[in-house]
């Protein structure tokens, strides 16, 4: 997970804090050089560092903090605040007010701008717009031909005129998107391995040509600091009106994410999560802040299960549950479900204290345990998904050689679905009893 280094430090350095009864001003300014070197080297700009530091020490040495009854949550509570500031403050959203809109994506090769359009394209048509894609990328070997492939696994149109001059396809794409309906415009500009002057006067014609409602710079944010010099670059040319930050579900430790609203005054608008094309989510500073600081973010996990669980599904499986009828088949389908909402360790990383504790036991959430778990249901007959107690020796043989298992495995997995399944019916009987008398309403089993 993105950051993971970071939080551990800055969560280790307030746990100490928070174990005091008292604290004086000279432990706040240790706490404060702690945090000073656990920020650098997250990769985060210098001069953002020095600053954010001082304003925390100003706030955190006041009378209120010092003499209160819990002056390490107060302290907490400021690093939260002036973190939530320094990545933008809240949510910046897209100008999409006029149709067609017209989203200009700039960025370095390699940064994952065309796949970034893809995942844009889809995140708008969950959103009920009609995007179209425009290939202005015309130097790139095989860039129009990425980009048409990703237009056919989103089912998005892309206007292409082959090798002609970026600026003249970027003037026809605007009649053709009002001639067939698209109400967004995503333009897929050219990059160049490093920032040059033929490459931002291209972006400047091609910006002056069409007025383009955004101008997103995408980056990746595994590249640190040189996320945020190039981020500087571009706005100064172009004038960004927000950036992409793409791979923060790799090894990041955290720098770009931190230090490009602060350098720039350019808000980070969206954030590549993976590789999947709907493995784009807007980015929250108030939530990111949460997460650093291991206070979890129930919102966005909340939000994710919205969006994956139906809710019509999820009231029948809470009486399968209720009336012993979840099988197998049932467990695989809210299993693949769970899954589709991301890897497990982000999902951990959201719940409050969740993931930190889970540290050394991490193995038993291990994403190939579930793909295991998988091929031995896959590898079941119908009539043994939905009633497992026919399964015998000779049948557990069979699963175990079809699924690339061990028996051992399928006798584990079957015990625990039994066991799994007698708690749920205990719990969704005790929020039944609980809600009638007017306390704990029922519980909701979406998974």
């Amino acid at each position: 997970m993105a950051f993971e280094g970071l939080s551990d430090r800055l969560q280790d350095i307030f746990r100490k804090l928070r174990g005091k009864g008292k604290i004086n001003e000279e432990d706040v300014k240790a706490a404060m050089r702690e945090v000073r070197l656990a920020l650098l080297e997250a990769d985060v700009n210098f001069k953002v560092v020095k600053d954010f530091v001082s304003r925390v020490r100003e706030r955190a040495v006041g009378q209120e903090v010092l003499q209160s009854l819990t002056p390490g949550q107060q302290i907490v509570k400021i690093v939260y605040d002036e973190m939530t500031e320094l990545m933008g403050g809240s949510e910046s959203k897209l100008n999409l007010s006029r149709s067609p809109s017209i989203i200009m994506e700039v960025g370095l090769q390699g940064s994952g701008k065309t796949t970034t359009v893809a995942k844009l394209g889809k995140r708008l048509i969950k959103q009920g717009r009609r995007p179209l894609f425009v290939a202005c990328d015309v130097y790139r070997p095989a860039a129009i031909k990425q980009l048409q492939v990703l237009g056919e696994q989103v089912d998005i149109p892309v206007f292409s005129m082959g090798e002609a001059n970026p600026v003249d396809i970027a003037k026809a794409s605007l009649e053709y998107a009002r001639s067939h309906n698209r109400d967004v415009i995503i333009l897929d500009t050219a990059g160049r391995l490093h920032i040059n002057e033929e490459l931002m006067n291209e972006l400047k014609e091609i910006k002056a040509a069409v007025e383009p409602d955004e101008i997103l710079l995408v980056v990746d944010a595994m590249t640190g600091q040189d996320a945020v010099n190039v981020a500087e670059s571009f706005n100064k040319e172009l004038g960004l009106t927000g950036a992409v930050l793409t791979k923060l579900d790799g090894d990041t430790r955290g720098g770009a994410a931190l230090s490009v609203k602060a350098v720039t005054g350019c808000p980070i608008k969206l954030v590549g999560v993976g590789e999947k094309l709907d493995a784009l989510d807007v980015f929250y500073p108030d939530r990111m802040a949460s997460r650093i600081l291991g206070m979890g973010d129930v919102l966005s996990l909340v939000e994710k299960a919205q969006e994956t669980f139906d809710a019509k599904k999820a009231k029948e499986m809470e009486r399968k549950i209720r009336q012993q009828e979840f099988t197998l088949e049932d467990f695989l389908e809210q299993m693949q479900q769970v899954r589709s909402m991301g890897p497990l360790e982000d999902l951990l990383g959201m719940i409050p204290g969740l993931n930190k504790q889970l540290k050394g036991v991490k193995p038993d959430f291990d994403e190939k345990e579930i793909v295991h778990v998988e091929a031995i249901i896959k590898s079941m007959t119908l009539e043994e998904r939905r009633n497992p107690t026919i399964i015998n020796g000779s049948r557990k043989k069979r699963i175990a050689r079809g699924s690339g298992t061990k028996v051992q495995e399928v006798n584990r997995l079957l015990k625990q679905f039994e066991e799994s399944r007698k708690l749920m019916k205990q719990f969704a009987d005790m929020g039944n009893r609980k809600g009638k008398k007017g306390g704990m309403p029922p519980i909701k089993f979406p998974f």
